[in-house]
């Protein structure tokens, strides 16, 4: 997708994206008032806020599941339908239990936004340059993870809305997002049978949701330690064994095990678990804090938190931006994990007369270490794992940072209710009133406004040190997700797309990119190159060219070397496409290339068939990218220009060899055809001198300047296979045990069609020399020098002998030599070999023991 085509589907996206993240914080703010009307206690509160998380916990897998398997943008208007819904059950409820019901259907639909977009976005874009664009989703979060409460706040102080409001505000944007989504997001679908794992989600949702009745009524409805907490915790751990035995028998489980062993994966999923944990966890509680522990109305309390949005908005889009030109995302996320542990452990000094400039600092260190650290989580990840697997993989990292939100929030609810009823009872104690007098003994939140003024101040400080104590039990929280973050490995971010990546063939060994020892996942750019001007084609070395369309004379585009290709600034290079530039050419405001040209034509075989989905890339004379495309099933394409002015159009295609042509562009449309011919390859069998296959031998393949372009074990035929290795002259080296190394030069065709040249290899047999070094009186020797002369007197090898006074020769040919030892004095012998090991030539020195 071009630039313009993703900032257009990317708008439906993040609108997406921004109502899901709405739905769980528009109402942090209003909460206060919400419960008051409704007449809930501090555990309703918890619980409007935990049903969204966990039931968007529940659900995100079974979502991520459900995109491997099916239509994405089908899946992702599902899931608005369902959050459109669930706000309009929301905004009608008459009591706490059919609101928490109501934010239970919205979780569900909030769970496929939320996993939904991660996985649309790897389709779209390659991780090389998802940085950029996640910037723009961590800047989306940010507006709504924090901007939410800022919104319920204004909401409940204008009397004309009411709070009911709050869960009608995020409808309007589900609706424009699902007609931009519409209209914008095209993605290719690959349909297979549906299996999902509905066992699998009803054990997780069991289990998490046992554990986290007993986390919030705990120490309130029963003791901590007693017959209801061992049953409930017991019961979770049950399930949860369950669970994962289910998962490893499902055929489409929502959590795939095997996912589990790549480490990255692993500490992704411990970082996001814990980072919800704190982010989640904690932020909850500060409209809370400014309201009862400081007395702000509910629309300034969402003014007040404008430093976290200023943090986690700034860091998300400038880390975002710098990824996307290096490639390396990790140091941002050990930084942003610092930050965060040490934002999260100044805020647990928080009290209710803290001066707000403290605070200020302290939330924009929590929000400069969420900012580098979530999106970055889920793209290393994605930047790991298969294309079949994406789905899965994003939906479990943001399934477990949901489920540490969730346990976050019930867990520090009830912290936060047990501290608030101690320093509550402390304070009054202290002013001779009870407890009851103030209301709270019924565990309802009070009403500031509504209490003298000694009790509200008890009350303020109560909540200021308790929601201080939420701080400080979240600091731990962030301090663990930056140690799982530092053992992630980095891995440098790939250039292609899921979309753009293709399965690899099953082969016994596969070609690498020139001087990498790598199986080769993408293709690479040059190859061919061709001036075209004023409707005339030239090669690069200035002689005429075809003055009609390549795919209409085949084989006519010039192949060219690398220096030739390079005088003339285009280069033969083994680098990814993405890195040709990092900077494109200015944009007008739709996204499309200022000026507004166009380059089109078709994508044909030497043999005049399309090739479709062929990877266009334009690139302007200074090596900038101006713009990418993909050609259609007919071979068609279009890529847009700035406008008039020379280009480099290049074309790469699985088992094509990559093509380029320089283009002179007018005001006009430019129709241009390029020609992709074959690639070469390179097959044989490796025997030994009986005509024996030769198993496990290790294949090398190396260019003329001795860099290795393909290497490879022999299967059990004896038999090796590069694809994708160009025309060109090649040494084949070949080694295996008990045989001495072998190498042949060949010449790998390229004339036009796809050629593989055969090149088999026979090895000689390798004759052993083997035997003991002993001393007489002695036994064997150990440490004795044993060196191997031919018969002109060369030295062939050397060695030790062991504790046992054992050395060993390999790999010999046939002929006369000489083995000598020393030790103590030395000696030395004569052996004859004719094709036979010789495993017991034995050696006495001849210093007898005295």
């Amino acid at each position: 997708m071009s630039h313009r085509q993703i900032m257009e589907a990317l708008s439906g996206l993040l609108l997406g994206l921004f109502v899901a993240i709405l739905s769980s914080t528009v109402v942090s703010n209003a909460l206060p008032t919400i419960t008051a009307d409704l007449h809930a206690s501090q555990t309703a509160y918890t619980w409007v806020i935990t049903a969204t998380l966990l039931a968007t916990t529940i659900s995100t897998p079974i979502w991520g599941k459900l995109a491997d398997l099916m239509s994405k943008k089908l899946l992702i208007q599902l899931g608005l339908l369902v959050y459109v819904i669930g706000s309009a059950i929301a905004g009608l409820s008459q009591n706490p239990s059919m609101l928490i019901a109501a934010r239970v259907v919205q979780g569900l639909g909030a769970g496929g936004l939320t996993a939904l977009a991660q996985t649309i976005m790897a389709v779209m874009i390659a991780p090389r340059e998802r940085g950029r664009y996640s910037g723009y989703m961590g800047a989306v979060f940010a507006l709504a993870t924090i901007g939410g409460p800022l919104i319920g706040g204004v909401i409940v102080d204008t009397s004309w809305l009411g709070w009911r409001w709050c869960f009608y505000v995020g409808v309007p944007f589900a609706v424009v997002a699902l007609i931009v989504l519409q209209k914008t997001l095209h993605l290719p679908d690959k349909k297979r049978q549906v299996k999902v794992d509905w066992l699998g989600a009803t054990l997780l949702a069991a289990a998490v949701s046992l554990l986290l009745i007993w986390v919030s009524f705990a120490g309130d409805k029963y003791d901590w330690l007693s017959w209801q907490t061992a049953v409930m915790v017991g019961g979770a751990l049950v399930l949860t064994l369950i669970f994962v035995l289910a998962e490893s028998k499902a055929a489409e489980p929502i959590v795939p095990l095997p996912l589990f062993r790549n480490p990255t994966m692993s500490l992704a999923v411990v970082a996001s678990l814990f980072i919800g944990v704190a982010m989640f966890g904690a932020t909850t509680f500060l409209s809370q804090y400014f309201q009862l522990a400081r007395g702000d109305s509910p629309t300034k309390a969402g003014l007040m938190t404008l430093p976290m949005i200023a943090g986690l908005a700034l860091a998300s889009t400038i880390s975002g931006r710098i990824i996307t030109r290096t490639g390396r995302y990790k140091a941002f996320m050990v930084a942003g994990g610092i930050l965060m542990t040490a934002g999260y452990g100044l805020m647990s000094m928080l009290r209710h007369d803290t001066a707000y400039w403290e605070v200020s600092v302290f939330m924009f260190l929590i929000g400069v270490g969420l900012g580098t650290t979530m999106q970055n989580t889920v793209l290393a990840v994605q930047n790991q794992v298969r294309n079949e697997q994406m789905g899965a993989a994003s939906s479990s990292v943001a399934l477990f940072r949901t489920l540490g939100g969730a346990i976050g929030v019930s867990a520090l609810g009830a912290l936060l209710s047990n501290r608030v009823t101690h320093y509550m009872a402390d304070g009054l104690g202290r002013l001779g009133i009870h407890q009851a007098a103030s209301g709270g003994g019924s565990g309802a939140i009070p009403k500031l406004s509504a209490l003298p003024a000694p009790v509200r101040g008890v009350v303020e400080a109560s909540f200021g040190h308790g929601i201080g104590n939420v701080f400080l039990f979240a600091a731990p929280c962030a301090f663990v997700a930056l140690v799982a973050i530092v053992f992630i490995k980095e891995v440098p971010l790939r250039t292609s797309s899921t979309s753009e990546q293709k399965p690899e063939p099953a082969l016994v060994a596969s070609a690498a990119p020139h001087g990498q020892h790598a199986r080769r996942e993408e293709w690479q750019p040059a190859a061919a190159t061709a001036a075209v001007g004023n409707g005339a084609a030239r090669s690069l070395d200035g002689r005429p060219g075809p003055t009609r369309p390549f795919a209409t004379q085949p084989g006519a585009a010039p192949a060219v070397t690398e220096s030739a290709a390079a005088q003339y600034g285009t280069t033969a290079s083994a680098a990814p496409l993405a890195s040709l530039a990092e900077e494109t050419t200015p944009l007008n405001g739709d996204g499309s290339p200022a000026g507004g040209g166009v380059i089109r034509g078709y994508i044909r075989g030497s043999d005049g068939t399309p090739v479709p989905h062929a990877a266009i890339t334009l690139i302007d004379i200074r090596g900038r990218q101006i713009g990418r495309a993909t050609a259609r099933t007919d071979g068609r394409y279009e890529v847009g220009t700035p406008g008039s002015g020379t280009y480099v159009l290049i074309a790469a295609a699985g088992d094509h060899d990559p093509q380029a042509a320089t283009l002179v562009t007018g005001d006009q449309p430019l129709d241009y055809d390029l020609v992709l011919v074959g690639n070469g390859g390179l097959t044989g069998t490796v025997r030994d001198t009986n005509g024996s296959a030769i198993a496990g031998a290790m294949v090398v393949v190396t260019d003329i300047r001795g860099e290795v372009v393909a290497n490879g074990l022999t299967g059990a035929d004896g038999g090796y296979s590069f694809n994708q290795v160009v025309a060109g002259t090649y040494t084949v080296a070949v080694s295996a045990e008990g045989h001495r190394p072998g190498a042949v030069l060949t010449e790998v065709g390229g004339d036009g069609v796809s050629k593989v040249t055969r090149q088999d290899v026979e090895l000689q047999p390798g004759v052993r020399i083997a035997g003991t070094v002993q001393a007489h009186g002695r036994g064997p020797v150990e440490d004795a020098r044993v060196t191997l002369l031919d018969a002109a007197g060369n030295v062939v090898a050397a060695t030790t002998t062991g504790p046992d006074g054992r050395y060993s020769f390999a790999d010999l040919t046939g002929g006369q030599y000489t083995v000598t030892a020393t030790g103590y004095a030395p000696v030395a012998t004569s052996v004859s070999l004719n094709g036979q090991d010789v495993d017991a030539h034995d050696m006495w020195l001849g210093h007898s023991a005295s």
